[in-house]
């Protein structure tokens, strides 16, 4: 019985060993946070990813938090990092990496890559590099990339006597084609789109202009902000063309894309422009709606324009981090940014795939032909010439100017001059750019 008794013990030891040993494990995951932007149903995509990440990768646990808007992500992430506790990784959008930069809380992702690595940073899109890279070197990586296209409703088109196979391509086909829109009762307005300055840059580079000076801050740290620039004040002037003839609806609201969807998809509007990220979603609701979706590349000024900036955001890594974490985030990242990855993303969104081998991927499938919609964006990168105007603007306060535009655009609405409206915006924009540069020298 004693004998019994001590193999018990023993066994039971045993097991205690085993389960603490087993709980040491569990809490040896290397902890990760990421902090993103894609809310919505994107939320959820981001945590099924993540979640395959931490089912494939044992030793290390990333914890996904939605944290709001790209403004509200990027102030947060530079907030906690000043108290002591920052993430790991945060999503920025495109415009907010000057700010970013001159943050000094994060750290090159190119700094972390081995010589076995390497390749990934050559899988990416030209385009895409074109923008992300500063001074030469990926300081994040690239993971959701957009740009604007049109969409338009077919029947509406067939309604008003328009081709449904061949939409606006210039401003001057817009106007025309919203008047025939509005005039033949084919729907109550020609187009929609949401009240955001991420539309004026997008035109700004189709024409070729510089937003800044220093060759769009990428030569050199920008000092001056060309908002009274003639190329802007050609968008302005065609916009509120479109919004005293009543072509033009929009919510009310600043960057409301909700309200400018909505409007479309109802079918108040006959076309939109917003971001190819939206597709998917475009796709479900005019068949639920009962409507023929089309789309194109984004109506320019010009009948050859060099082409569009790529909007969305990338992934950075803060620094301070200990070797292990940093490694694990390094892992998380190539891992989420993959090519298998990018192509789940890509087709359940709309955002354009950033890596060359995803879109072979794509091609093999055949998956732009079956999905034409998909194809607008994609084709629209692919054909823009790579110049400082596309490779965007790099300022530090992107947000604000974002803002300020918007503001001089409904004053512009509301009666201002144009010029009078474009020239206060400017004189507000440089003088935000000349105090920031005063904090950072």
């Amino acid at each position: 019985m004693e004998m019994i008794r001590t193999t018990i013990r023993i066994a039971l030891a045993g097991l205690l060993v085993l389960a603490a040993a087993g709980l040491a494990f569990a809490q040896e995951k290397t902890q990760v946070t990421f902090w993103h932007a894609m809310g919505g149903a994107r939320t959820a995509f981001i945590q099924r990813m993540v979640d395959d990440f931490n089912y494939t990768h044992p030793t290390i646990e990333v914890k996904a938090e939605y944290k709001g808007s790209y403004r509200d992500t990027l102030n947060a992430a530079i907030l906690a990092a000043k108290q002591g506790n920052p993430a790991q990784i945060v999503q920025i959008f495109e415009v907010g990496s000057q700010l970013a930069l001159d943050s000094s809380i994060f750290m090159p992702f190119e700094d972390t890559i081995k010589p076995d690595d390497y390749a990934m940073l050559d899988d990416f899109v030209p385009g895409v590099a074109n923008y992300y890279k500063f001074d030469g070197k990926f300081y994040s990586v690239p993971f959701n990339s957009s740009n604007a296209i049109l969409y338009y409703n077919k029947d509406v088109f067939t309604k008003a006597g328009l081709d449904p196979e061949n939409p606006p391509k210039t401003f001057d086909e817009v106007t025309a084609a919203c008047k025939k829109i509005v005039e033949s009762g084919a729907a109550p307005y020609g187009i929609s789109f949401p009240l955001h300055c991420w539309l004026a840059e997008e035109w700004m580079a189709n024409q070729g202009a510089l937003l800044a000076n220093n060759e769009n801050g990428r030569a050199g740290r920008a000092t001056d902000i060309l908002l009274d620039s003639e190329p802007m004040k050609k968008i302005m002037s065609w916009w509120k063309e479109l919004y005293d003839n009543k072509y033009y609806a929009y919510s009310g609201k600043p960057e409301d894309w909700d309200g400018a969807n909505n409007l479309f998809i109802s079918g108040q509007a006959a076309m939109e422009v917003t971001s190819t990220s939206d597709v998917a979603i475009m796709q479900n609701a005019a068949a639920e709606n009962g409507f023929t979706l089309g789309t194109g590349k984004l109506p320019s000024l010009t009948d050859d324009p060099e082409g569009a900036v790529v909007g969305g955001a990338s992934l950075w890594m803060t620094k301070g981090n200990s070797q292990e974490v940093q490694d694990a985030a390094k892992t998380f990242l190539i891992w989420f940014t993959n090519t298998e990855n990018e192509v789940r993303w890509h087709k359940g969104t709309g955002y354009f795939p950033v890596r060359v081998s995803a879109v072979d991927v794509l091609k093999e499938q055949k998956w732009f032909e079956r999905n034409p919609a998909f194809s607008a964006a994609f084709d629209q990168l692919l054909d823009t010439k790579p110049t400082r105007a596309t490779q965007g603007a790099l300022l530090p306060i992107f947000p604000q100017l974002r803002t300020i535009v918007e503001e001089a655009a409904q004053k512009i609405f509301d009666g201002t001059p144009v010029d009078e409206a474009m020239a206060e915006a400017d004189k507000r924009a440089d003088d935000a750019l000349t105090k920031f540069n005063r904090g950072v020298q």
